[in-house]
């Protein structure tokens, strides 16, 4: 197949028009095709459109909608619609092998719009957005995706100025510059060894590492995933998407904010503990990170939680011990979610602590909190169905990282081995390979 060449190109062009112009014959002078996507609900178009491009009413109707139904929508419903039509116009594109890049454009409005669009587009395929709100909280207009939010500093009106037309070309080059480094994009898929998913926080870093190298040894790739949010949010779409041959949920972090609201580590759309529970896929979880709450600064602590045990990460980044209570609730939904597994699936406890700072000893260790969580996790789950194993060690402890590791060699035996595949010694890939005395250590992990 030929290297996709086409550039869309997603704008209110009822308000600018002038820069999508802008931006078409600046692509277009380095033997890029652009398509513009219409996303705007006002006015005509600010310029006019090729038959290759999107008019507004396709976009409106790909959302399920009209141009003329717009108006009787709620505001944000009509935006959202907008969103899904051109979301769905590129996503067709890009399964079709056509779609290099995209680029957006817009205020608060058209950012929303935009957003929503450039986030249908797949993981991977350069995405760049130019937005007059990219210097706040871009966490709702980016989610799990790979956008590049560039901040426009002036406003998109009235066609590119002396400080915008910089703006637009550097954004452009920055979206060029990734379309040419889109041949590294191809080596996962000539990458003939199976993928798995890992979830880790500075807090757990050790125990992430160890457990990377341990697979890693055995013809296993271990993807890492930063438990802040997007990233748990990111695994779990690309779980869904077939990426993965299992999970190693290390760090489940992003369940306080789920449940709780306050965490700005909340996850973004999805329900965690998930996917690779339904697409049944090995999968061996830990409580990496739950013994504590993130929030920013520190006058960003709600006062609900003052008086707590607080961890001061760095001036950005407040960590404040999570209370008996929440934990007991937060063991009850490991233990629920755990159940609903399909493919096989163990928990395992560490003693002596969940993170670098909620370790025995450390500043936000407290037995009694930790205590509620393992009894919730125990009383709730199925041990016909999930395994369960508690190791005398903290979670950074090799002692625990090397358990974490042998019990997924172990579970994931018939479905790794079944590939056929060779480490780089040589040997199959298989659960026993991973350690001397490790099928004594894990054996009674075997649910199924």
């Amino acid at each position: 197949m030929s290297r996709p060449q086409v550039v869309a190109v997603v704008a209110t062009l009822d308000t600018k028009g002038p820069e999508a112009e802008f931006l078409r014959a600046w692509f277009a002078g380095r033997g890029l095709v652009v398509r513009l996507v219409d996303v705007g609900t006002g006015g005509p178009p600010q310029c006019v459109l090729s038959h290759e491009d999107v008019t507004r009413d396709q976009v409106a109707a790909a959302g399920g909608s009209s141009v003329a139904e717009l108006p009787l929508l709620r505001r944000d419903m009509a935006m959202a619609a907008m969103g899904r039509g051109a979301g769905k116009v590129l996503r067709a594109w890009a399964e079709a092998g056509a779609l290099a890049g995209a680029l957006g454009l817009g205020g608060n409005q058209g950012t929303a719009i935009a957003s929503l669009a450039l986030r249908a587009v797949p993981v991977g395929i350069p995405k760049v957005m130019v937005s007059t709100v990219a210097s706040g909280n871009i966490r709702p207009y980016v989610g799990a995706s790979d956008i590049a939010m560039v901040f426009a500093v002036g406003d998109l009106l009235g066609g590119p100025n002396r400080l915008t037309r910089g703006v637009l070309a550097r954004a452009a080059g920055m979206l060029a510059g990734a379309i040419d480094a889109g041949g590294a994009l191809d080596e996962p898929v000539r990458d003939t060894r199976p993928a798995v998913a890992l979830t880790t926080l500075g807090n757990t870093h050790a125990a992430a590492v160890r457990i990377m190298e341990t697979l890693g040894g055995r013809g296993i790739e271990v993807v890492p995933f930063h438990a802040s949010g997007a990233g748990g949010s990111a695994m779990e779409a690309l779980v869904e998407r077939g990426v993965f041959a299992g999970v190693i949920d290390l760090t489940p972090h992003e369940l306080l904010g789920e449940l709780f609201g306050d965490d700005i580590y909340a996850p973004v759309g999805v329900r965690r503990l998930s996917a690779a529970a339904r697409r049944g896929l090995p999968l061996v979880v830990a409580p990496g990170g739950l013994d504590y709450f993130v929030f920013g600064p520190p006058e960003a602590v709600p006062p609900h939680y003052t008086g707590r045990p607080t961890h001061y990460h760095n001036p950005y980044n407040t960590n404040v011990r999570a209370a008996p209570d929440e934990l007991a609730r937060i063991g009850r939904v490991l233990a629920e979610r755990l159940n609903e597994a399909t493919g096989p699936a163990a928990f395992l406890y560490p003693l002596r602590g969940w993170s670098e700072i909620g370790r025995e000893g450390a500043p936000l260790w407290d037995r009694a909190g930790n205590e509620a969580l393992r009894a919730a996790v125990t009383e709730g789950l199925r041990r016909d169905r999930v395994g369960y194993a508690e190791i005398d060690a903290a979670i950074n402890d090799p002692a625990f990282a090397d358990a974490m590791a042998a019990a997924f060699l172990d579970l994931a035996r018939a479905r790794l081995s079944a590939t056929g595949r060779r480490d780089r010694h040589g040997g199959r890939v298989r659960g026993q390979d991973a350690h001397p005395g490790d099928d004594a250590r894990v054996g009674a992990l075997r649910a199924r």
